[in-house]
């Protein structure tokens, strides 16, 4: 095979990884035309600004980290559940995050945002149906143990919560309409955030990698971070040929300075306060989802 072949074969198969990194047997095509036609600005979610005011940007870059933190810090609610504008909305700033580093890495991005379209427009059909208004379970088992008093104004809201405000309601809406099957897949809002979720622990532990001061006097590099990161997350999740692709996507990671820019950093020092920050705030995020869906043994869903 000569060089140019290759060559060929090697981007083949860097596109087919691209592509399916984020999967683990999507129905996503099914989503493909009406998504297309999906437009937020004129729906409850679609007024969820991708900023929040007073934040202190980074000139000069689409991605910012200070909006991701506002996005992540907005998503708990009380003490066990997730809200769902803020949580795709700071999935909307880290699929910025992935397409500031370059081509390649931004292919992915693209599988990130038909996942949140997915939710998105869940949650669009939901608020055109009145049967997916939450009338649904005791507050104890949204929100755990809450006073006397608390209880009844929290009860009282929960009446009037859409199907999609937060993970917990998505889940039961779900689970009450048979919209989630624990043995074929399904075009669910429970199957999409799962992947989702996979794919948030992967960044979640490269950015910790990221922040990580140096080991004998040596940075290692992003890429090498990356592949580590991936391989105790994503990796359990797919196939040999994908595993053996994913080595191929990672030596396209950017160096490290890159990242300084991108956050408007000066050193690692700074790196690391700054990541710290938005690590803690994506574990919050991530183990109240992973709560919801452990309670209804859904972290295998196919």
């Amino acid at each position: 095979m000569g060089v140019k072949s290759k060559a060929a074969a090697a981007i083949l198969v860097l596109l087919l990884f691209l592509g399916s990194l984020w999967l683990h047997g999507s129905l996503d095509y099914h989503w493909e035309s009406c998504l297309k036609g999906y437009n937020q600005g004129n729906t409850q979610w679609g007024r969820w600004s991708r900023g929040v005011t007073g934040h202190q940007g980074c000139p000069g870059q689409t991605f910012q980290v200070s909006m991701l933190l506002s996005h992540l810090q907005a998503a708990p609610e009380l003490t066990s559940d997730i809200l769902l504008q803020p949580y795709l909305s700071s999935w909307d700033e880290l699929v910025r995050f992935m397409e500031a580093m370059g081509p390649m890495v931004g292919l992915i991005s693209n599988e990130i945002e038909t996942k949140t379209s997915i939710i998105r427009q869940l949650a669009l059909l939901a608020e055109a149906d009145p049967e997916a208004e939450l009338v649904g379970p005791d507050i104890h088992s949204i929100n755990g143990e809450v006073t006397e008093a608390g209880e009844k104004t929290d009860k009282e809201a929960s009446q009037h919560t859409g199907a999609y405000h937060s993970v917990r309601t998505m889940i039961w809406t779900e689970l009450d309409r048979g919209q989630v099957n624990f043995h074929h897949q399904t075009d669910s809002g429970c199957r999409t955030l799962l992947r989702l979720h996979r794919a948030l622990l992967w960044l979640k532990l490269f950015l910790e990698k990221l922040s990580e001061t140096p080991v004998a006097g040596r940075l290692r590099s992003p890429s090498e971070l990356c592949r580590e990161a991936y391989q105790e997350t994503l990796a359990h999740h797919h196939t040999w040929f994908v595993r053996k692709a994913a080595d191929l996507a990672f030596i396209a990671m950017p160096e490290r300075t890159f990242f300084f820019r991108l956050v408007c950093v000066q050193n690692q020092e700074e790196l690391s306060m700054l990541l710290k920050r938005v690590v803690q705030s994506l574990g919050e995020v991530y183990d109240r989802t992973q709560s919801a869906l452990e309670e209804n043994g859904m972290l295998d869903l196919p």
